[in-house]
C-alpha cells in the first residue's frame, strides 16, 4: 500500500513541478473556473442521441447545427487498427443487423455479436447501424442503412462545418476490466492520437476514458491534450484490497477513496466526469435515488482548477439540481431539452453552426 503511495505521489510531480507548462496551459492558469452563466459545457451525448441515431454523421452534424459546446464520441480500434466511432465494443444486435459477408464464406460472419477488435472494417462497413429506432429514445431520427463511422470522418466533419469552437470528447473505450475484449491499450491508444493528430484540429479536442492507464498512455505521447477521467463510481473499487485495473495503477484508497484527489494524480487531467448518481438513469424524483455529485465535489475540484462534467443526465429537474451544484456542464442524450433549459436560466448559449454550403 505504502509503495503504490509512493508511485502515486510521484506521479503527480510532473502536474506540480512545471505550473507553466502543458498541463497548466488547458488548466486555467489562476485557478478560476470560468462561471456557469458565462460558460456551461453542453456535450451531445454519442451526438445526441435523444435525437438522431447515435454516432452517425448526421446526428454530430445535427448537434452542431442545434448549437452546442462539445460533440461526445466513442472509438474502439478494429483488427485492421482502424479507428470506429462506436460506444459499444461488441456489435449490438439492438443496433446493428448483418446485411451480408465480405466475401462468400467469411467464418467471420455473421457480425453481429463479434467484438470490433476481431473485425476489420470492410466487414464492420456491411451492417446497417440504423436499421431501427433505439428503444426508449421515441423522438429519435432514425438513419436508415447507417455505416459505422471512423474517427477521421466526423474531424472532418467538424471541419467542414468550419465549427472551430466545437470541442470534441473523445473517449477510448478501452475495457480495463476485460481487456481481451478491446484493442491492446498501447495500440488503441496510439491509434486514437495518431488520427487526432493528423486531423489538424486537434486544438479542439479532449480525450477521456474510464481507463485511467490510457489516459496516463495518451499523456505520453500527447502532453498538451486535456484529458478527462470518467467514473462510474463502482470502478474507483473504494474499501477493497489493492488497485481497481480502471485506475492506471492509482489505488482509491491511497486518496480516502475521493474521486477528486484520486483523478488529480494522472498528469494532464483538466475535468472530471463522474456518473451524475445512482442508480445511473436514476432521478430526483425516484424514491432510492442518491447523487454522486454534490457541492463539495465540485468545490473541492474547482479549488484544483478542474472542471466537473457529471454523465449522461436527461431529467431536467435533475439537471436543474445539478446545475445547482455548481457543474461546468453536463453530457446529455438531450441537448436540445438542455439548451431550453440554459436558455431559461439566462446561461450563455453555444453558437449554432449552419450546414455548409456545397460548392
Amino acid at each position: 500500500m505504502l509503495r503504490r503511495h509512493a508511485a502515486a505521489a510521484l506521479a503527480v510531480v510532473p502536474v506540480l513541478a512545471f505550473p507553466a507548462g502543458a498541463q497548466a496551459a488547458s488548466v486555467h492558469d489562476d485557478h478560476r473556473v470560468p462561471s456557469q452563466k458565462a460558460h456551461f459545457d453542453l456535450q451531445a451525448h454519442r451526438g445526441g442521441i435523444g435525437m438522431t441515431t447515435e454516432e452517425s454523421l448526421q446526428g454530430f452534424a445535427k448537434a452542431m447545427r442545434l448549437g452546442v459546446t462539445t460533440l461526445e464520441l466513442d472509438t474502439h480500434v478494429t483488427k485492421d487498427q482502424k479507428v470506429v466511432v462506436n460506444h459499444d465494443r461488441q456489435i449490438s444486435a439492438q443496433k446493428c443487423a448483418d446485411t451480408g459477408p465480405v466475401r462468400a464464406g467469411d467464418p467471420m460472419y455473421p457480425y453481429v455479436g463479434k467484438y470490433i477488435k476481431d473485425l476489420t472494417l470492410a466487414q464492420i462497413k456491411t451492417m446497417d447501424c440504423g436499421y431501427q429506432q433505439l428503444p426508449g429514445f421515441p423522438q429519435q431520427e432514425q438513419v436508415k442503412g447507417f455505416r459505422m463511422v471512423e474517427l477521421k470522418d466526423v474531424l472532418n466533419l467538424v471541419k467542414s462545418y468550419h465549427a472551430d469552437k466545437v470541442k470534441l470528447n473523445i473517449e477510448t473505450k478501452v475495457e480495463a476490466g476485460a481487456p481481451e475484449q478491446t484493442a491492446p491499450r498501447e495500440v488503441f491508444v496510439r491509434r486514437v492520437y495518431e488520427e487526432i493528430h493528423r486531423s489538424g484540429i486537434e486544438k479542439q479536442v479532449t480525450v477521456q476514458s474510464f481507463d485511467w492507464g490510457a489516459l496516463k498512455a495518451m499523456h505520453k505521447l500527447a502532453p498538451k491534450y486535456p484529458l478527462v477521467a470518467l467514473t462510474n463510481y463502482d470502478f474507483l473499487e473504494v474499501g477493497k484490497p489493492g488497485a481497481s485495473p480502471w485506475l492506471g495503477g492509482i489505488d482509491a484508497d491511497d486518496y480516502d477513496g475521493d474521486f477528486v484527489k484520486a483523478a488529480s494524480a494522472i498528469p494532464g487531467v483538466t475535468t472530471l466526469s463522474p456518473v451524475y448518481g445512482m442508480p445511473q438513469n436514476g432521478t430526483v424524483a425516484d424514491p432510492g435515488f442518491t447523487f454522486y455529485v454534490n457541492k463539495k465535489m465540485v468545490a473541492d475540484a474547482h479549488k484544483r482548477g478542474l472542471t466537473v462534467v457529471p454523465w449522461t443526465c436527461d431529467d431536467g429537474a435533475t439537471i436543474e439540481a445539478l446545475m445547482d451544484m455548481g457543474i461546468d456542464g453536463l453530457i446529455t442524450n438531450y441537448p436540445d431539452h438542455v439548451r431550453d433549459i440554459m436558455a431559461k436560466r439566462g446561461m450563455h448559449l453555444p453558437k449554432a453552426y449552419p450546414a455548409p454550403r456545397h460548392h
